[in-house]
């Protein structure tokens, strides 16, 4: 009995391992909420590891500062694929092995299920996300149609608001001037090319409010402050889908990318965060957020299993940017392009809106 209270109690004295708890940087909002019932609940349901979800305007920002200052706080960020190729090229991020991913159902290697350029040495897709233009169709019941439309103030008077900076806004200033969506870049590769996209959203400048956080664009909407803007698809749907707002997508002219889950170098938690991101961008958990925002599974095994938004009726579906009938003049997003010429051109960008 002796023996019996002295191991006892050796055995309680005994420091059991923590378990470290992984912090996510995120876009907040809708998406944010998706990922959090998609990914993070489930995950520390299933682990008992705490996952705490903080909010950026563009987490590649944040990230690349905490790296250059050697104090890294978070463990796993979300970013968009051209900021995640950069920071990978700069030393600023972990490589991640696409061997530690899980495959699909049927046993298909993660590298082969994975849709084409979805995994980087540094990063893994989750999601397909687009750049559209919406507008309330309490103020315009006959559309528009066309993002032709979005810059002619006279057809359909009103205010707009866009992203502030370069990416995507130069893209669908040239669909609107005519340039088909095949010839986009080859044409912003050029001087006069450039010249002509600043020329065409000269026409728009004076009525144009510049959004900065993806939560901004419905909410300017909702308030009357502008009659169209800019936004990422899958706000403008939680908005009219689960909130009820008269708000209408117009897909021609979308620009559509990845975002992608990457790990700072230097983050604290490492080896949880690798665990977490192989977690999040597993089969099951992709389709899974496709419940929660109208964003593609990044994932082929993925797409067999997205059905109904989380109302239990809505089909999701028609609602993907890669959606066939979505797709008709569509610009995916060149990585190769704007890590080339991201600061290049937001100089430009920020010079050109400080000028009268």
């Amino acid at each position: 009995m002796k023996k019996l209270l002295v191991l006892s109690t050796a055995l309680t004295g005994m420091a059991l391992p923590a378990v470290a708890d992984v912090t996510v940087m995120s876009w907040g909002g809708a998406y944010g909420t998706s990922q959090v019932e998609a990914y993070i609940k489930p995950y520390t349901a299933e682990t008992g590891v705490k996952v705490t979800m903080v909010d950026a305007d563009n987490p590649a920002t944040p990230v690349k500062a905490m790296v250059e200052a050697n104090n890294v706080t978070v463990d796993v960020a979300d970013v968009e694929y051209a900021d995640a190729i950069r920071l990978c090229d700069e030393g600023m991020l972990e490589e991640i092995d696409p061997a530690m991913l899980p495959p699909a159902p049927d046993g298909t290697p993660a590298t082969e299920d994975f849709l084409p350029g979805a995994l980087t040495d540094c990063a893994v897709s989750t999601i397909v996300f687009s750049t559209v233009f919406a507008y309330d169709s309490s103020k315009f019941p006959e559309g528009p149609t066309s993002i032709h439309d979005f810059f002619d103030l006279e057809k359909f008077p009103g205010k707009r608001a866009m992203r502030k900076g370069a990416k995507a806004n130069l893209e669908m200033a040239l669909m609107a001037d005519g340039v088909p969506a095949a010839d986009v870049y080859a044409t912003l590769e050029t001087p006069e090319g450039v010249d002509r996209a600043f020329a065409m959203l000269d026409k728009i400048k004076k009525d144009t409010i510049w959004w900065e956080a993806g939560a901004q664009p419905p909410q300017l909407l909702a308030d009357g402050e502008v009659a169209m803007t800019t936004a990422y698809n899958g706000r403008i749907f939680a908005a009219a889908v689960s909130e009820g707002k008269p708000f209408q997508v117009v897909w021609d002219g979308q620009v559509y990318e990845y975002d992608l889950f990457v790990i700072p170098k230097g983050a604290p938690n490492l080896e949880e965060a690798k665990k977490f991101v192989a977690y999040a961008t597993d089969t099951q958990r992709l389709a899974d957020q496709a419940k929660w925002i109208s964003y593609g599974p990044a994932r082929k095994s993925s797409g067999a299993l997205v059905g109904l938004y989380q109302d239990g009726k809505t089909e999701m579906g028609p609602h993907m940017p890669t959606a066939a009938e979505n797709l008709t003049n569509a610009l995916p997003s060149s990585y190769e392009f704007w890590v080339d010429r991201d600061s290049e051109l937001n100089e430009r960008f920020n010079a050109w809106l400080a000028a009268n």
